[in-house]
């Protein structure tokens, strides 16, 4: 966001402000009256300091440099363990192995009953994901720019963010009834409160001095918008993003195992009645995956979109 107001904080220096200024030589870069005097002065652009002591290293504090795909050493590992786990020590009743759960994962795909769960799942999930999001920003938007919006609007969703989302399924179901529309609405829910909260908090906790910076400046106010609230609420977008993908992944589990007919919470509750493990673990594997990968994908956006921070996360 500062890099955004760089252009317009630019001022020319006042008449005659340079005119004082010693000039360096071009040869050795110190003073004129230095260099008429015969003092040794710091070269131009150096501010004076104290030296490094000779031998001494600088102790690096960071968590050091990235690695590709370094993230998917924890799940690597994961597998690795349960792997050895299902060897021999575990029951396959009660744990599958990874090659039982494979072959499992292909009879599934075989008769089509996996991708076709699958399907309904990502559809119920990006709808839920799409409404929160948008409902979660605009209401932000409102609260955080805006002092009577702040009085409408934060005040009830702070209620809704401490009432859980299960809570709600009674009067949900009775409002709306068990069909689609009342698994989007839980989901979106759950997504435009994370939303919320995080984009508002990242409104509000934009400088003061930027905002008096852009009256000074005279900046109408889609300018405003442009080069200070959207630069300075952006990275709490992004936070608020990567949970709401995740509530919206554990809000799918739910909703898919309260009166559903599809989808892969469904398919695991049918095996849960049959005492298959094996296909409980596909569908839990497939939640991982798609948390995962969306995780992975925000991430990028975010790095993205934000190249302009330099932080640990690099």
């Amino acid at each position: 966001m500062s890099e955004a107001l760089t252009d317009l904080r630019v001022q020319a220096p006042a008449p005659g402000a340079l005119a004082d200024r010693p000039e360096p030589t071009p040869a050795t870069g110190r003073t004129a009256a230095a260099a008429g005097t015969g003092a040794v002065a710091e070269p131009s652009g150096r501010r004076p300091g104290r030296r490094r002591p000779a031998g001494r290293t600088t102790r690096r504090l960071s968590p050091g440099r990235g690695v590709p795909f370094g993230r998917l050493l924890g799940p690597a590992l994961l597998i690795a363990v349960w792997w050895a786990s299902a060897a021999g020590y575990l029951d396959p009743r009660i744990l599958s192995g990874p090659g039982t759960v494979i072959a499992t994962a292909g009879d599934l795909v075989t008769n089509g009953r996996l991708q076709g769960n699958l399907l309904i799942s990502l559809q119920r999930a990006g709808l839920g994901l799409l409404f929160g999001v948008v409902a979660g920003v605009a209401a932000a938007v409102i609260a955080g720019l805006s002092r009577t919006g702040e009085y409408l609007v934060d005040g009830p969703l702070q209620i809704k963010r401490a009432i859980p989302s299960l809570a709600m399924l009674p009067l949900l179901i009775l409002w709306l009834g068990i069909g689609e529309q009342m698994k989007v609405t839980v989901i979106a829910l759950g997504v435009a409160v994370n939303m919320y909260i995080n984009t508002y908090a990242s409104l509000t906790s934009i400088d003061n001095r930027h905002v008096e910076l852009a009256e000074v400046l005279g900046l109408s106010r889609w300018r405003f918008l442009r080069k200070v609230v959207l630069p300075g609420s952006l990275p709490g977008f992004f936070t608020g993003l990567r949970l709401g993908v995740t509530s919206a992944w554990l809000g799918l589990i739910v909703v898919e195992q309260i009166n559903a007919t599809s989808g892969i919470g469904y398919m695991m509750f049918q095996a849960q009645q049959y005492a298959q493990s094996d296909v409980i673990i596909v569908g839990l594997v497939a939640y991982g995956i798609f948390g995962f990968s969306s995780d992975a994908l925000v991430r990028a956006i975010e790095r993205r979109a934000l190249s302009w921070r330099r932080t640990l996360a690099g």
